[in-house]
């Protein structure tokens, strides 16, 4: 069992940047290939990128690509979701989640665990 815990979320400005965490439990972190989905009101949960389990390689949807590092540190089981040059459409609950498997894709069904998410609002 996984529990995820997103953090970093608030009010940012256009053009800003925020970088959100994930938090997981447990002593398995770096054997989980970790997600990162967003969810905006009344839209469907978008995928945002990936990044896989060692090597630690990435994978970015082509919507964000070039906006969105994701970067893990498994010493203190923690992903990071790094963002820039902030649009008000990046409003949205930002949810990370954990795969078991080495090449997930940006199925929800490809991921095992999920956080709660943490609010992101835009201005303009």
């Amino acid at each position: 069992q996984v529990q995820l815990v997103e953090s970093g979320g608030g009010l940012a400005q256009t053009g800003g940047s925020l970088r959100l965490s994930c938090a997981a439990s447990g002593r398995t972190f770096s054997s989980y290939s970790m997600g990162w989905f967003r969810q905006a009101p009344g839209k469907e949960r978008e995928f945002l990128g990936v990044i896989r389990r060692e090597p630690s390689t990435t994978y970015y949807a082509g919507s964000v690509k070039g906006r969105i590092t994701i970067s893990r540190d498994n010493a203190k089981n923690t992903v990071y979701l790094q963002m820039n040059s902030l649009k008000p459409e990046d409003t949205a609950v930002y949810i990370c989640a954990a795969s078991g498997k080495f090449y997930p894709g940006g199925s929800g069904d490809d991921y095992d665990y999920w956080g709660q998410g943490t609010q992101v609002t835009v201005s303009s």
